[in-house]
């Protein structure tokens, strides 16, 4: 029987877990990326959920990592803050590592597996009637099927879809502060733009940035400066060597998540190339990892690509949208307020904000969970934004 021939064009988190996902089964797998590993600008957040999916790949011995011990939100228009405790070492709700070590983690895994990664930059993608083409400066790759995920920019998704929208782009922008470190990750909410302002420490540095979407009217420059002054303000990196950042995320409304560009018999988009990043947060790395899978699983099973664009449609593309319906009620001022008094005041809220952290928490029950608390200002509040 011939074994199935994949291209995977991206070695970050959805196509490293891909690759290793089908070189497992037996498929042959060649991953293209010139730089993976590499350090990227995000949190760096692993959520409880994303390494359980992982766990038969690597383990946590397998890449430094800092176990995020408690979030601190503060309100600096009030003097607010609040701080809720997460859960212990033997189930962290959240752990930061550095993404060049995390990826290279699932990098190894793929090659351990018997995946081929090719450290070369992809020219072109032809998608035809007989196969795949991916053009390198090496020469052409020919395969029964292409995975694009190589993130918002995607050159897989100009080629077989529609490139995202600028209103549907984020620019994630910030420094890395080498040095310091914390077991704390540290958030201010903000509504211009409306978003948050973080900081989330790796082993050797902290990860600090605001994200703004690419049409609000915000230049990289003027946010990277409200990232420093906020820093400053917050004493979060006194003395550390600031290394800049810039980075697009996509973020897409609730319409299109109920459209998405997914799969085609010879193509799959995973990850950030599908858009699958949670509008609110930003938070990326589980989608990524679980599409991944999925489209692995249906070449697998010869199920493809019908299993997997139902299965993320039914599972992950609702629960995007939802988020999305909340976001204009989320940063909005008023809100805001509610939410710090919330936190501050109820420790039902709290254990809450510890799932949602944990990403266990839905956002379609998360306001049905909120009424039960007696916040009730609060929860009709996200009622009233839930569309």
């Amino acid at each position: 029987m011939r074994r199935f021939d994949v291209a995977i064009v991206g070695a970050g988190p959805a196509g490293a877990w891909a690759a290793f996902v089908l070189a497992r089964g037996g498929a042959r797998v060649t991953l293209f990326d010139p730089s993976h590993p590499r350090e990227k600008p995000c949190g760096g957040g692993v959520t409880g959920r994303a390494l359980e999916l992982v766990r038969d790949g690597i383990d946590r011995a397998a890449f430094p990592f800092a176990v995020i011990r408690s979030a601190r939100f503060i309100d600096s228009r009030r003097g607010e803050s609040a701080v809720v405790a997460l859960s212990e070492d033997s189930r962290p709700s959240l752990i930061v590592s550095s993404r060049a070590s995390f990826d290279a983690a699932l990098v190894d895994a793929a090659r351990r597996a018997g995946a081929t990664l090719e450290s070369v930059r992809v020219a072109n993608v032809e998608v035809g009637p007989g196969g795949i083409h991916v053009a390198t400066a090496r020469g052409t790759h020919g395969a029964d099927v292409v995975i694009g995920a190589d993130g918002a920019n995607s050159l897989v998704r100009r080629r077989v879809a529609r490139p995202f929208p600028r209103r549907h782009i984020s620019i994630a922008t910030g420094f890395f502060a080498h040095g310091p470190t914390s077991e704390e990750i540290v958030i201010e909410l903000v509504a211009d733009p409306a978003g948050y302002l973080w900081s989330f420490p790796r082993p050797d540095h902290l990860a600090i940035g605001i994200c703004a979407e690419a049409d609000a009217g915000h230049t990289a420059g003027a946010l990277r400066a409200r990232a420093g002054d906020w820093t400053r303000r917050a004493g979060l990196a006194d003395g550390a060597r600031l290394e800049p950042y810039s980075w697009p995320i996509p973020t897409l409304d609730a319409r299109a998540f109920r459209a998405l560009d997914l799969a085609a018999p010879r193509w799959a988009l995973a990850g950030d190339a599908a858009g699958l990043v949670d509008p609110i947060t930003r938070e990326g790395i589980y989608f990524a990892l679980v599409s991944g899978q999925w489209a692995a699983e249906a070449i697998l099973a010869g199920r493809f690509p019908s299993d997997y664009a139902a299965r993320v449609r039914d599972e992950i593309a609702p629960e995007l949208a939802y988020a999305a319906r909340f976001k204009s009620t989320f940063f909005r001022r008023s809100f805001i307020g509610l939410f710090m008094q919330a936190l501050r005041r109820s420790e039902a809220v709290r254990h809450i904000m510890v799932d949602l952290v944990a990403g266990c928490q839905s956002y379609r029950a998360l306001k049905w969970r909120l009424f039960k608390t007696l916040e009730l200002r609060f929860a009709w509040r996200m009622l009233a934004g839930s569309g």
